[in-house]
């Protein structure tokens, strides 16, 4: 029986990885959040996976609140990028394989056109700059990898699609940013790209997100569809909402991943966004 390691079980993509896979007889999970292991501790990383000996680890642990990265710089940098070079060390130790998920913010969001896994970095956050070097400790510490960069990611756990509904209860109207671009993106879809990738050894760096774009205006408008909300998405620019809701950190105007490396190598071919969350929205609904 094989057995996989999981950080940050109780996030978003943690809870997806489990139920995707809690039919599988042939698998054992050993499921780890902050409680149980801390990543930033790497004697602590090597002697669980030591004691566990996996055939993989799936690193879902990430400090994703961007805005808070700003001022707990230390605190990213422990979670995101010396828990990234734990994992990488600990799995180069015991040949295990490492999933490691990184982010769009990894670019500052200039470029005109989808970002492709060669177009080079430049984040423009703390966030992503502690996520840059995460993928850079595991490409160095680690033989056999594969790093998936997504964007825009909803699940079972705090989301935008929530929030819009969240909204909705209360008001008829919302303001939403219409300049930043992106693909939404379920942690379903995102898991089913991990398992294409977990049992092969297409190892590498792959964009991995839904198919197609939107704003996030768009986003709001398509969850209010298909909730049958009857709500007025009011249409914002970046520079609107920062005068109302100021924020730390910037954001990517532009967080369109191509999926190149997965399509090239005959990997899994994601949904489009809208077929995505219609498929998420009816487990809410």
């Amino acid at each position: 029986m094989k057995k996989i390691l999981v950080t940050g079980c109780n996030g978003q993509l943690g809870r997806a990885v489990n139920q995707f896979y809690a039919k599988r007889t042939d698998l054992e999970f050993v499921n780890t959040d902050v409680e149980e292991l801390d990543i930033a501790n790497v004697d602590e990383v090597v002697a669980l996976t030591r004691k566990v000996n996996p055939y993989a680890i799936i690193n879902c642990a990430a400090y994703t609140a961007v805005d808070a990265c700003e001022t707990n710089r230390d605190l990213a940098f422990k979670v995101n990028t010396l828990g990234a070079r734990n994992l990488a060390i600990a799995a180069s130790e015991t040949g295990a394989k490492l999933v490691h998920i990184s982010t769009d913010y990894v670019f500052d969001g200039t470029k005109q056109g989808a970002y492709y896994e060669t177009d080079p970095t430049g984040p423009a956050s703390v966030y992503g700059a502690t996520k840059e070097a995460a993928e850079r400790m595991v490409k160095e510490l680690c033989n056999r990898f594969f790093i998936l960069r997504t964007a825009w990611l909803y699940g079972e756990g705090k989301n935008f699609a929530k929030t819009m509904l969240r909204i909705a209860e209360n008001s008829d109207k919302v303001r939403v940013v219409c300049d930043q671009i992106g693909t939404p993106t379920s942690t379903l879809e995102l898991t089913k790209g991990i398992d294409s990738l977990l049992f092969s050894d297409n190892y590498g760096l792959f964009h991995a997100t839904c198919e197609g774009q939107c704003s996030w205006a768009d986003f709001a408008r398509k969850v209010f569809v298909l909730a049958d909300k009857k709500m007025t998405v009011e249409d914002v620019t970046t520079e609107q909402y920062l005068a109302d809701y100021p924020q730390q950190a910037a954001r990517p105007a532009n967080s369109v991943l191509e999926n190149y490396m997965f399509r090239m190598t005959g990997g899994y071919q994601f949904a489009d966004w809208e077929e995505a969350i219609a498929t998420y929205m009816k487990t809410l609904i």
